[in-house]
């Protein structure tokens, strides 16, 4: 990982357009090529960023004041464009493969019991593999579906945003890779925020309310009242 804190200007073309005049800010580089830029606050989201796979083009700059300039290019033919000005520190680590995170024992549960049940997200399906991994950590479950389309599962005990963007992530890499796309999404939890059901909807994903009870045949629908 590479870490500069630098003045820089930031410009994004693509889908949507953004510009950050010139400011202090950090600028991350990622092993997987990944570069986001960060300001003093906002603690889980950049301001800006490009996610891998992407490339990157550094040159010079136009006059004494810019000291570089990078082009940081995906295939979908999005560019950020960071013009770097005087840079306070520029500092290189090698952090080695992540574990990823170790889910609770619910959540760690859940994600078994939905591998062994795969009727729960529709009747076809079946599991390709548990913990599929990627270049910035594993896929939950890699289903097929009853069309033969892989679907990527996040599982979570209690849904949010960063579950959704976690999500997110994974989904750009996979659909990078021929043998596998199109890869389609379904973020599954007890209970999903209505703010990640929202983001989710923007971004394509499916959300599923998992009944744990039902899951491990504790709930019986012959003993309810209602």
């Amino acid at each position: 990982m590479r870490l500069l804190i630098a003045d820089c200007q930031v410009d994004y073309t693509g889908r949507l357009s953004a510009h950050l005049p010139k400011a202090t800010r950090l600028i991350m580089v990622k092993a997987d090529g990944s570069v986001s830029i960060h300001a003093d606050d906002r603690a889980y989201k950049p301001l800006n960023w490009m996610s891998a796979p992407c490339t990157m083009r550094v040159s010079p700059g136009a006059d004494d004041e810019i000291s570089e300039v990078w082009e940081v290019s995906n295939t979908g033919g999005d560019l950020l464009r960071i013009q770097l000005f005087s840079v306070a520190s520029d500092a290189s680590y090698e952090l080695g493969v992540d574990p990823g995170l170790e889910k609770d024992g619910v959540e760690a549960h859940l994600q078994v019991l939905l591998a062994a049940n795969p009727q729960a997200f529709g009747v076809g399906w079946q599991l390709v593999q548990r913990e599929y991994f990627t270049p910035i950590g594993p896929v939950d479950l890699l289903f097929r579906d009853d069309s033969g389309g892989y679907v990527a599962v996040e599982v979570k005990r209690r849904g949010e945003i960063d579950g959704v963007e976690q999500l997110t992530r994974y989904l750009e890499l996979m659909n990078a890779d021929p043998l596998l796309s199109p890869v389609r999404g379904v973020f599954a939890a007890q209970v999903i925020k209505p703010q990640a059901r929202v983001l989710a909807g923007t971004r394509g994903i499916g959300c599923l309310l998992v009944d744990y009870d039902a899951l491990r045949g504790l709930d019986n629908a012959e003993d309810r009242l209602f």
